[in-house]
């Protein structure tokens, strides 16, 4: 069979067939790349077509700069038929190929593969090394909104039922825009818990371009829970296809003593409902046994609304110049164990 090849800058072309993949979500949307672009990144955009002009396969990528070298950044890619072998390689081989284009040191690929023996190893068959960093989320709590309210607070733990009704009694307010006023409040709430909890903030020129990007068409809402007009917490949540994202949240340090959380996250699934979306991603959690982890008791927050437990193949890389990625992977080595991640 001949496969035909071509950058894509069609929406409509692109998340038609990327959202066809009931796996996907918002890191290979058309809009996630229009964001990257407005901060000057390289960007690409590759569509997989049979002769008659069916899409069979796609990836995006971002090509991201750092001193050791260039590389090109794949998340929640390729979307395709991961049991077509032949397809597999093919595409595989156009990311080399569009790699070693940009110039890159090496091409890190996180898919929207669950993590198997056999996923570990049809990407050492494909050439590709486990990264040292991740590249997005490798391990995430999903929750399943067929699943009534009712439903998912009776499979909740007693502690998240316990904080869900304290919110209740607390008389807090709830609400959803995507009013440029939300994001601005958002980025000030969370130069605060950063500070707060120790971690570099992101800037207010990041959150609000990706904001701006998936709020042109619908795709953003930010979440804010009040108490007598006083932000407690927000949450940044993104819908695409399938499934709503738990993006980014803060918090006030009085939005833990009043649990806000619980009321932020029940509203935005029903919002997801609504679009007919039946998977709510909550993101990034760590091991059980990973105490020490600075995520651990966000982790453990997650794991107590009773959500399925979900690891994705871990970042590979695809070696383009070893001799400069050695110094890479050295660096971020000892970048992990510093940042405890």
């Amino acid at each position: 069979m001949k496969i035909l090849v071509e950058d894509c800058n069609d929406r409509k072309i692109w998340d038609e067939f990327i959202t066809s993949d009931k796996t996907s979500n918002f890191l290979q949307s058309f809009d996630f790349y229009v964001f990257h672009a407005s901060r000057n990144k390289k960007i690409v955009r590759r569509l997989f077509k049979t002769e008659d002009g069916t899409i069979i396969a796609a990836y995006a990528g971002v090509v991201e700069t750092a001193k050791r070298g260039r590389y090109l950044a794949i998340a929640g890619g390729p979307i395709l038929d991961w049991k077509n072998r032949p397809l597999v390689k093919f595409v595989f081989k156009d990311i080399e190929k569009i790699g070693k284009e940009n110039r890159c040191v090496f091409v890190r690929v996180r898919p929207q593969l669950e993590l198997s023996e056999n996923s570990l190893k049809l990407f050492s068959s494909l050439g590709l090394k486990k990264a040292p960093m991740y590249l997005s989320v490798e391990y995430a709590g999903i929750l399943d909104l067929t699943k009534s309210e009712a439903e998912i607070l009776a499979g909740a733990s007693q502690g998240f039922r316990r904080k869900y009704r304290k919110a209740l009694k607390n008389n807090l307010s709830i609400s959803a825009s995507a009013d440029q006023k939300a994001i601005e409040d958002f980025c000030a709430l969370e130069e605060k818990h950063a500070a707060r909890q120790k971690y570099v903030a992101f800037s207010k020129s990041f959150l609000t371009k990706q904001f701006s990007a998936f709020a042109e068409h619908n795709e953003v809402l930010i979440y804010t829970a009040k108490l007598n007009d006083e932000i407690l917490a927000m949450n940044f949540m993104i819908f695409y296809g399938n499934e709503a994202s738990y993006h980014y949240g803060v918090s006030s340090e009085l939005g833990t003593k009043y649990s806000a959380a619980p009321l932020l996250h029940l509203r935005a699934m029903s919002e997801a409902r609504k679009r007919g979306i039946t998977r709510y991603n909550l993101w990034g959690i760590v091991g059980t046994e990973e105490k020490s982890h600075r995520f651990y008791g966000v982790s453990e927050f997650k794991r107590s609304f009773g959500c399925l437990e979900l690891k994705y193949t871990p970042a590979h890389d695809l070696i383009l110049n070893k001799t400069k990625y050695i110094l890479n992977k050295t660096v971020e080595t000892v970048r992990k164990k510093l940042r405890h991640v």
